[in-house]
């Protein structure tokens, strides 16, 4: 199937996001305390291991993005929905607008995005 250049699109920002989520994997595993706000290692094995399972799932739907899989479109929704919900938890009990902003910024672009009727017909979901 030939690929629209919107969802090539998605897909690259689908990667992005996982690239973003693994470097927070990596930020609560302890290994670049020299990001964000506190100039600490902070080590959370829980936090770590939810932004991994994140990063894995962001990776998965940039993989059926790229292959223009029929229900990518409805789980790119799902998931932008889930990740934008998960950014205002961290912004509403106490974290910084930096260790969100890129996130909340490209998941409110996918989330519009993905509701144009091009990128709907492109997977077929009309």
């Amino acid at each position: 199937m030939d690929r629209p250049i919107g969802v090539t699109i998605l897909a690259f920002l689908a990667a992005l996001l996982a690239v973003l989520n693994g470097i927070a994997t990596l930020r609560f595993l302890g290994f670049f305390p020299f990001l964000g706000p506190l100039d600490i290692r902070i080590f959370n094995l829980w936090y770590a291991l939810l932004y991994g399972l994140i990063t894995y799932i962001w990776a998965w739907v940039a993989r059926m993005l790229w292959q223009v899989d029929r229900q990518a479109w409805m789980f790119l929704a799902v998931i932008t929905v889930f990740n934008l919900c998960l950014d205002f938890v961290i912004l509403i009990t106490g974290g910084s607008w930096f260790d969100v902003n890129l996130s909340v910024i490209i998941n409110a672009l996918i989330l519009v995005y993905v509701m144009l009727p091009g990128v709907r017909e492109a997977f077929g979901t009309d």
